[in-house]
């Protein structure tokens, strides 16, 4: 646990030296957030401001996990080969995103409109598939499941392959929907890495947990900047990367099935967006003319049409995610004291 505070301290500093340099040149290139017109009114203010600010997460974590891994080759096994995984899932989904952010910006499909869902869903699944098998087929040969409150593991065969295919796409998926409000989608996912990182730890897998908090330290420092009034916005560069590898590393833990607890609000972020649109579809259908069971969607629009104030919702929605990740350790720790 020290060397993971340590490298997630040096992760953080790595990340705030960057930061002011980034913004600089993110500025000077026009790479700016474009706000779309059904949003709510208040966003409007916020156009032009620096996005692809992912790169400030993604970058230290890639340099800190690579150097490591290079250090493995002269035998100090400084750090465990199974982060090499993680590494890719962060880099390939980081790429992604700027990809679609950069498209966005440049106005290539319309305001504020990146890659075509169909294509960025296609290497979405790509990415996963390959992440799937070689979780599967590579060794270790992960292809357990841990049950919540029960100290032992299940094998579950290759069902795991469709299994990690959905974590992965769902939840990168998820962290995307809820990056709309200032430092709301990085102080909820600093605190799932925590909690996973807690979790690695009670299992001993040493190098996963350090990972996890290396992650960890290079969000506290893009909240730095991110912190309202936002001078930088993570983008798809961090959403996509960042959701994709929670989800991995849900499932290198074994303890997948605390992913919707620890990540309680990602979760009920997407379900608003699929209910509401299922719903919208619905109603269309039957009466003619689509209806809303939210104000708005995702879930954190609805509670600012209903007045509460931009903080008060990422304030709120951040206690929530504690109060969940509370208990999700809690119930890997009940499981390993059973």
């Amino acid at each position: 646990m020290a060397r993971a505070l340590t490298l997630g301290t040096v992760s953080f500093f790595i990340a705030v030296f960057f930061g002011g340099p980034l913004i600089h040149l993110l500025k000077q290139r026009g790479i700016g957030k474009q706000i779309r017109i059904e949003q709510p009114d208040r966003h409007q203010v916020k156009t032009g401001t620096p996005t692809m600010g992912g790169f400030l997460i993604v970058l230290p974590v890639l340099l800190i996990t690579g150097l490591l891994n290079i250090v493995n080759l002269w035998g100090l096994n400084a750090i465990g080969q199974s982060t090499l995984l993680l590494f890719f899932c962060l880099g390939s989904h980081a790429l992604l995103g700027a990809v679609d952010d950069w498209q966005g910006v440049k106005g290539i499909r319309g305001q504020g409109e990146g890659m075509s869902a169909r294509m960025k869903s296609g290497f979405q699944l790509l990415f996963a598939t390959i992440l799937a098998l070689v979780l599967y087929y590579g060794p270790p040969h992960w292809d357990y499941v841990g049950v919540p409150g029960y100290p032992d593991f299940f094998r579950i065969g290759a069902w795991i392959i469709p299994i990690t295919i959905f974590i992965i796409v769902g939840f990168s998926n998820a962290v995307n929907l809820t990056d709309g409000l200032d430092s709301l989608a990085g102080s909820i996912a600093s605190v799932a890495f925590a909690c996973y990182g807690v979790i690695a730890f009670l299992q001993n897998q040493v190098y996963l947990t350090a990972f996890c908090f290396t992650v960890v330290g290079a969000l506290l420092a893009f909240l730095w900047f991110n912190a309202y009034p936002a001078q930088l916005f993570m983008g798809d560069t961090g959403s996509l990367a960042l959701g994709a590898t929670l989800g991995l590393v849900s499932v290198m833990t074994g303890q997948w099935l605390l992913l919707p607890v620890v990540g309680f609000v990602f979760v009920a972020e997407a379900l608003s967006v699929i209910i509401q649109v299922s719903y919208f579809k619905l109603t269309r259908r039957l009466y003619g003319e689509g209806r809303r069971v939210f104000k708005m969607t995702p879930l954190h629009h609805h509670f600012e049409l209903l007045g509460w104030s931009e903080m008060q919702v990422k304030e709120r929605f951040w206690i929530v995610s504690v109060l969940s990740g509370m208990l999700g350790v809690a119930l890997q720790i009940w499981g390993t004291q059973s």
